[in-house]
């Protein structure tokens, strides 16, 4: 028999906050969760095309596990497509964090490595902060809202940035278009109007924002169908509107990213409380 502190996930009793303000930074997002209890089944990491920073700074502690072993929480980054298959699930109890979520257009200013080297791989942010990021974790530790926290979170962001080159501006224009029309963008039409051969844009692409266009759009449209899935709408209107072929390769997408069926992936938790601590979607930068 399990716990009363141990239960399976359930967003309706998190605390979710939001900054009061919009970000200084394009491309960046934030939100805050506290989960109290304990989480014997684990929370499904659901594949996003943003790159995740964790913070966590509450009493509770978590680990990541993929089935190769746990990985320590604490402070973490991990990369677009990071939990692809369903296969990495988080585990721990009565956790404090607040969650970045940074386009792959600027992550690379704002973490010190690109997405390509995160590899979509977990990675502790100590290893590429250094000092900083305990630092940060005992500030937000002290501060006592989460406002105060946002606060530090956006202003340690915007520093960072601010000291970094960007992507190349044809790489950030060819993110931003696949990111606003999902499924409808073709690699080649994009490299057309770059004047760019199919490769080179490819190659670019590969190499700052860690995955290939082709791989991005597929990421992006999986993320709006499964949303949309999560919001009630009809699986064949979903299909039909986000570029799929039929409702066949809608269920093969979801698969693939999450292990589960469209029926299923609409009770994950992290997909549930998304309207609530990321109603902006996609940051694009």
């Amino acid at each position: 028999m399990r716990s009363p502190s141990s239960r399976r996930a359930d967003p309706a009793r998190w605390d979710v906050a939001r900054p009061g303000w919009p970000s200084r930074t394009a491309g960046v997002d934030m939100a805050g969760f506290g989960v109290p209890g304990g989480l014997d089944d684990g929370l499904r990491i659901v594949p996003h095309p943003s790159v995740m920073l964790v913070l966590e700074f509450g009493e509770g502690t978590s680990t990541f596990d993929d089935g190769s072993g746990p990985r320590p929480g604490g402070a973490v980054v991990a990369g677009p497509g990071f939990g692809l298959g369903g296969t990495v699930r988080v585990h721990g109890a009565d956790i404090a964090c607040l969650q970045v979520r940074l386009s792959p257009v600027v992550a690379r200013a704002a973490l010190g490595a690109g997405p390509a080297e995160l590899a979509g791989a977990l990675v502790s942010l100590d290893d590429l902060w250094g000092r900083e990021a305990a630092r940060l974790r005992e500030r937000l530790a002290d501060a006592t809202t989460w406002e105060d926290r946002f606060g530090l979170v956006s202003g340690a962001v915007e520093r960072r940035c601010a000291r970094q080159p960007p992507v190349d501006p044809e790489v950030a224009w060819a993110w931003r278009r696949i990111a606003r029309r999902p499924g409808l963008v073709r690699v080649d039409d994009l490299a057309d109007e770059l004047g760019w051969s199919r490769r080179r844009l490819w190659s670019r692409f590969s190499a700052q924002l860690g995955l290939p266009p082709k791989q991005a759009a597929k990421l992006v449209r999986f993320d709006r169908a499964v949303h949309r899935l999560v919001a009630g709408e009809p699986t064949a209107q979903v299909a039909a509107d986000i570029g799929y072929f039929d409702q066949s390769h809608l269920h093969r997408d979801i698969r693939t990213f999450t292990g589960l069926t469209p029926r299923t992936v609409t009770d994950e938790p992290f997909l549930t409380v998304d309207d609530t601590a990321w109603p902006d979607a996609i940051p694009v930068s």
